[in-house]
């Protein structure tokens, strides 16, 4: 049962439908998928109906993105009650976090030089959900920037001039807010922290499990975090965070994924 469990779409910062997804996930052969958009399920309710004319399966998910050590980590949920009061409520204050840090870097921006409006990083955005990669888009498209690495790297990176802090939910407050909601939690490629004390921090207040296998992470980043999975009979889980983007004549999704089979946490629930 070969699953990519960390799958974005254009209801958060992907470039895919949600259907768009679900058609290259089939294509590729894979038995199912994760859905994990930024701090939105509002993908799930397309993808689970749409699923049903392959008879393909769709793990409901989302990807919480907090500040933590000055450090941004994510937090994976799989499983969860999407539907649940307690996630549309909370759902619903990042969106509004998000609209208002969009709108203090686009004011960043204009004081750096650049003509940018609102307006035009929403064009970007599916709905009221907005990100970095929104504003990078909208540059990019009046011609300040050749890509998104180039623009997070001169503009939108934390330390860069036109750097907002997001408000999210607290690491332990986002770990228990998945519990509630009946998931699983993850953290999300933990070999690219630059502080690996925040894997221990994950540990200790209820992770159950670590995303070791990702697009991003290295050889020795997958032993090391296989070995911590052992030690602490952690879930080991994998994906491809594919946003939608063509790498090397291709799509990330699928490239990355786990066995099901292999973690009955997890098959138990399908």
């Amino acid at each position: 049962m070969i699953f990519d469990l960390h799958i974005h779409t254009n209801c958060s910062d992907g470039l895919l439908t949600p259907i768009q997804v679900i058609d290259m996930a089939v294509k590729k052969g894979l038995d199912g998928i994760a859905i994990t958009d930024h701090d939105t399920v509002s993908s799930l309710e397309d993808a689970l109906i749409y699923s049903k004319k392959y008879d393909f399966t769709v793990i409901p998910g989302i990807e919480f993105g907090v500040v933590f050590c000055n450090e941004e980590v994510h937090i994976l949920g799989y499983f969860i009650d999407y539907k649940s009061s307690n996630i549309i409520k909370a759902t619903e204050t990042l969106r509004k976090n998000r609209i208002t840090r969009a709108m203090e870097m686009v004011k960043k921006i204009n004081s750096l030089g650049f003509d940018l409006t609102f307006e035009e990083v929403k064009k970007f955005s599916k709905g009221d959900f907005i990100g970095r990669p929104h504003v990078a888009r909208a540059l990019i498209e009046k011609g300040y920037f050749n890509s998104i690495e180039e623009t997070f790297e001169q503009l939108l990176n934390r330390g860069k001039p036109a750097y907002v802090e997001r408000k999210t939910l607290g690491l332990k407050e986002t770990i228990d807010l998945i519990h509630k909601v009946n998931g699983i939690a993850i953290l999300a490629h933990p070999g690219i922290l630059k502080n690996k004390e925040v894997i221990d921090y994950c540990i200790e207040n209820g992770i159950d499990g670590l995303e070791a296998i990702h697009s991003k992470h290295k050889e020795k980043d997958v032993k090391y975090l296989l070995d911590i999975g052992n030690k602490h009979n952690l879930i080991i889980t994998g994906g491809s965070d594919c946003h939608g983007k063509i790498i090397n004549g291709d799509y990330l999704m699928g490239k990355y994924y786990v066995n099901l089979n292999y973690i009955p946490q997890m098959k138990g629930r399908l």
